[in-house]
């Protein structure tokens, strides 16, 4: 098995280069859809937010009011700590047990957003970091997104700097121009990750 950390900032178009890599057959681990999951209604891991925030970051039919949360946590430091010591044991270990189920022979893409920021590096084989300025990034979380502009730049400024990701990098994917451009170099990469993983095994 070959185990890949992949992240980027915010907006930086990650979740393009993780569909692009499961349709050349990489097992996905999307860190972003498990954290969704270990607070759905009824989990421990909801009870555990309400107890740590307040009955307040809970919509009217028992959801987690993602917004409400995360203009709570979004630009306090402690509050986003205190968030991160409830969800983050729980996406290890669901991540672990897909990982489990994927089989020796995978290539295993895990779509951490802050893997940088945690100090997550040494868990895999390689770290692939996907780039883009943090203009586009702005443009992108605005334009298509729909993000107020003051929101973008705070959920942004909670991120790793662009600098700190790139030295985190084994591979870095350029994302700053258009969709086009990007197929080709992650094309390139799954070749040189299937060569990886065929002489390893």
């Amino acid at each position: 098995m070959l185990r890949l950390g992949l992240t980027g900032g915010i907006g930086a178009g990650k979740s393009e280069v993780s569909r692009l890599l499961t349709s050349y057959g990489a097992v996905l681990i999307d860190s972003d859809r498990i954290a969704r999951e270990v607070v759905e209604p009824g989990t421990p891991g909801l009870a555990a937010v309400v107890a740590e925030f307040g009955p307040e970051v809970l919509t009217p039919d028992g959801g987690l009011d993602r917004p409400k949360l995360g203009a709570i946590v979004f630009g306090d430091p402690d509050r986003l700590r205190a968030l991160n010591a409830i969800v983050h044991p729980l996406v290890r270990a669901r991540s672990a047990e897909l990982e489990t189920a994927a089989g020796p022979d995978s290539i295993v893409v895990h779509d951490v957003p802050l893997l940088v920021e945690n100090g997550m590096e040494a868990l895999y084989d390689l770290v692939i970091v996907v780039d883009a300025s943090p203009e586009t990034q702005l443009d992108r979380l605005v334009r298509l997104r729909g993000m107020a502009e003051s929101e973008a730049r705070k959920r942004m400024a909670a991120q790793a700097t662009r600098e700190r990701r790139g030295a985190a990098a084994d591979v870095v994917i350029d994302n700053d121009g258009p969709l086009e451009q990007l197929e080709p170099q992650v094309r390139r990469v799954w070749q040189t990750l299937r060569d990886r993983a065929a002489t390893a095994s």
